[in-house]
């Protein structure tokens, strides 16, 4: 069996392996909404922010998606996309519109950019724990004073996702969104944690006793199953809301998000 190589060797080259590269339009619709909820007063309030998409896929229309998203927070914010391949650089290149919408060759040592947001989305998933959590710090260490990364997986067409906040401080924050009528139950979200966590949703482990107690909530409402999924999974949030530290709102939970400090799910 081939060796993976070290994600910290060689400077001198773009560090990490290319992704599978699956790349749907909206795929990334609900972490790019909630970093506008969490981080735009970050951007906003910064000089020429600079916003970094590791490893976008076979089609950078998800990193066109995301500065058509963040702009407004910020006429002066400039998005750069990344990959290993270079045809997917290309690719990236053809739709271009510098210096707001950039395309370069750069994995997780970012190309020598330090951007004040990163987003990571489904690059960590061929990894092993070991080395997905040296890839969160390569990546944080790479990121501007009061920089965040966002590193997180999602299915093909975004309907199921989870991910972690990260600053200079570590892990932050742990948000999964969903579309609720795509569920049976909330703990279908487990096929779709990130690296560190998916292989975690063991009993005895806090992300596990989060899904489980989130399921048992989603079984108590039921009653709200006649007003729909969403209403469903608002009240089942709600109720997990009076056991488990629930950082967001109602208004968030209608959006089918639920955020939790990093600590109550951390391994």
């Amino acid at each position: 069996m081939a060796r993976t190589p070290r994600l910290a060797a060689g400077r001198a080259r773009a560090l990490g392996l290319p992704t599978r590269g699956t790349t749907n339009p909206n795929r990334l619709r609900r972490v790019d909404r909630w970093v506008a909820h969490a981080f735009g007063p970050l951007l906003a309030s910064a000089d020429d922010p600079l916003v970094v998409d590791l490893g976008y896929g076979s089609s950078p229309i998800t990193t066109v998606e995301m500065a058509a998203r963040l702009r407004h927070l910020n006429p002066g914010l400039r998005v750069l996309g990344l990959e290993l391949d270079a045809e997917r650089v290309a690719a990236g290149e053809a739709v271009a519109d510098p210096p707001h919408l950039e395309f370069r060759r750069g994995g997780f040592e970012l190309a020598g950019r330090r951007p004040l947001l990163l987003r990571a989305f489904n690059v960590l998933r061929q990894y092993t724990e070991e080395q997905a959590a040296e890839a969160w710090d390569t990546m944080v260490g790479r990121l501007a004073p009061g920089g965040v990364l966002v590193e997180g997986t999602c299915d093909e067409i975004g309907r199921r996702c989870s991910w972690v906040a990260l600053t200079a401080d570590g892990p932050r924050t742990f948000t999964l969104s969903c579309l609720p009528r795509d569920l049976d139950t909330p703990g279908d979200l487990a096929e779709r944690l990130p690296k560190a966590l998916i292989h975690r949703n063991v009993p005895g482990e806090r992300v596990h006793a989060l899904l489980a107690e989130l399921d048992a909530c989603w079984a108590t409402a039921a009653t709200y199953a006649p007003f729909g999924p969403r209403a469903r999974w608002v009240e089942a949030v709600r109720l997990l809301s009076a056991k488990w530290p629930v950082l967001d709102d109602r208004k968030r939970w209608r959006l089918g998000e639920v955020t939790v400090p990093w600590e109550t799910v951390r391994p």
